[in-house]
């Protein structure tokens, strides 16, 4: 092989050093219930992934495997080009990994989940302090940094049910931040908001994307996957219909499930 056909080969193969998750042939049951019927992504570093579908297609069941909030039946995850162990079943081989993989995933919740017995600024410092056993004044300026960073910097002693769903959704994107993950994880994000808290939550998260942090997104905001997202992954009853950059899938959707659905959130 001549080295001009060598460079041609090293430039068209996958770049697996650049990759921040990839998931192979992913399942996972609830009993006799089969969620998951072999989802295949790949998102690169920099990659905004945006997970849509109706409901019950699967989107947060696959986001929540990936952190093993889940434990999947069957497949393969990487996580930054280090494989999760896994036994044949599924479940994760070594706990101990599992832990360590998480400190670098940031996870959003649909609910917000903080916690409602602490403020703001202790629901930032807890993990960095307890899990990270970063120092707690680091700690601290890290959270009012993030907490201004949010729009939140005035609230940092207020308690959770003193504020709007909005602010306590920024909060929680402060929170998954203060581990300085390698990937965000959101689950729905907007789901719980009402509309007009919805804009102040996603103008947080497109900056964060302006940032070029690696993030998976599941939602229901198809305008803003348009806009947002650099890959597209379409669910329908557990599979993978239709994926690929956003301009293809909104503009040119070539499965009639596809088309049905978009006309359907329109």
């Amino acid at each position: 092989m001549d080295t001009a056909e060598s460079a041609a080969e090293t430039s068209a193969a996958p770049n697996v050093q650049d990759e921040a998750i990839r998931i192979t042939d992913m399942h996972k049951s609830f009993g006799a219930l089969e969620v998951l019927k072999g989802v295949s992504l790949t998102a690169h570093k920099g990659d905004v992934v945006a997970i849509i579908g109706g409901s019950g297609s699967g989107k947060s069941t696959c986001l929540r495997c990936i952190n093993f909030l889940e434990t999947p039946s069957a497949g393969q995850i990487v996580i930054n080009g280090e494989e999760v162990k896994m036994r044949a079943d599924g479940t994760p081989a070594d706990r101990r990994q599992i832990e360590r993989i998480r400190t670098k995933l940031g996870m959003v919740f649909q609910s917000f989940n903080l916690w409602t017995h602490r403020t703001l600024l202790e629901n930032v410092i807890e993990v960095p302090i307890y899990v990270l056993k970063i120092p707690r004044e680091e700690a601290i300026e890290r959270a009012k940094v993030l907490l201004d960073r949010v729009g939140l910097a005035d609230k940092a002693d207020t308690f959770p049910s003193f504020l709007s769903g909005g602010q306590q959704q920024r909060a929680a994107i402060a929170r998954a931040l203060a581990v300085n993950p390698s990937v965000m994880l959101f689950d729905e994000p907007t789901s719980a908001l009402d509309p007009e808290l919805v804009g102040e939550v996603l103008t947080v998260i497109r900056d964060l994307a302006a940032e070029g942090r690696t993030m998976l997104l599941v939602t229901h905001e198809m305008k803003f996957a348009r806009e947002v997202a650099t890959h597209v992954v379409y669910l329908f009853e557990g599979r993978i219909e239709e994926q690929g950059p956003p301009a293809e899938l909104f503009g040119n959707p070539k499965s009639a499930r596809l088309q049905q659905f978009l006309k359907s959130v329109g």
